[in-house]
């Protein structure tokens, strides 16, 4: 059993000018509360002055404690490298920027303590951002929502509360920090809600929003899905593809012979109809699935995690 209340984690690049104030306000919160805590900066590779900032104020204050990377990984990687290090009963993620609030602490701590959520999500309704940001955020969210299934209104907020147990029971790599509720999800937390958090206007620096993460987003968004459907047994889906294609093909075959034998006897070859490479390229096509299929079940049952799965709780005799 763990001894701390709180655990938060914090990853950041470049982000040294609010260091100081950020980790101020978040020990005045938690003391004020009297919650046991500790906090984790996770610097991913800043190349300012942020990872001299954390080591002074570790050196104040043992609760507060700092991982540096080599270079930058992203923001999975300092997640996951944050939640491996996470003793709190609840852990807390918050960017390093000051537009999350800090003041949000105790409130998200008591949805998951005394209302039994396993995930909090933060939700900024009120968005402090240009809407070259704003707008492909809500385009992102709903189409977010309609492919998981989890209505979440902003599920890339970076202020999201957990359970201890969510945090060990999952692996947090690539882009896929932004799909962390669905995540949880796939691995049985299925009590996920959200909360109305205040959005502040970024105090200082610049962000490090591009356009580009939207692509990026879309393409982990599939990616995640698939991995959570169908990760374990790939031949259902490929497998269902290529019979779907089979199909076809000898419905076109099956037309195309009909049709020859019995209404144009003296038409033109089979081989010189449309329909018929129609045909073959269906055939070939599902031939394609069914190996591909082969060889994802292949992959997955030769995994040292093909028989991995996530345990709720046991008794033993």
């Amino acid at each position: 059993m763990t001894n701390l209340d709180l655990s938060v984690v914090i990853p950041l690049f470049n982000e040294q000018e609010s260091l100081s104030e950020l980790s101020q306000w978040i020990i005045k919160v938690c003391e004020e509360n009297n919650i046991s805590f500790e906090i984790y900066f996770i610097d991913d590779g800043s190349t300012d002055d942020s990872w001299n900032s954390i080591e002074s104020l570790a050196k104040n204050d043992s609760r507060i404690k700092g991982i540096s990377f080599r270079r930058n990984y992203g923001k999975s990687a300092a997640l996951n490298t944050g939640f491996s290090k996470s003793k709190g009963a609840v852990v807390i993620t918050m960017d390093a920027d000051l537009q999350d609030n800090p003041n949000e602490i105790p409130e998200l701590m008591q949805m998951i303590t005394n209302d039994g959520y396993d995930i909090v999500s933060g939700w900024k309704r009120e968005r402090r951002d240009p809407i070259s940001k704003t707008v492909p955020t809500k385009i992102y969210n709903g189409v977010t929502r309609l492919v998981s299934g989890i209505k979440l209104h902003d599920m890339n907020c970076g202020l999201k509360a957990y359970k201890l147990e969510v945090v060990k029971n999952i692996e947090v790599y690539g882009e896929m920090h932004r799909y962390i509720p669905i995540i949880a999800h796939w691995s049985g937390f299925k009590k996920i809600g959200e909360k109305v958090v205040v959005h502040r206007e970024r105090k200082y620096g610049k962000t490090k929003f591009g356009l580009e993460r939207f692509v990026f987003g879309f393409l982990d968004l599939f990616s995640i899905t698939f991995m959570g459907k169908f990760g374990k047994r790939p031949m259902h889906l490929f497998g269902s593809l290529g019979t779907l294609l089979f199909i076809i093909a000898f419905l076109f075959l099956t037309w195309v012979g009909i049709d020859k034998l019995f209404f144009h006897k003296g038409a033109k070859l089979i081989a010189d109809r449309t329909e018929f490479f129609i045909a073959i390229v269906a055939m070939i096509l599902g031939v394609q699935m069914f190996l591909a299929g082969f060889i994802g079940e292949m992959i997955a049952r030769s995994s040292p995690k093909s028989n991995f799965y996530h345990i709720k709780a046991s008794t033993s005799n």
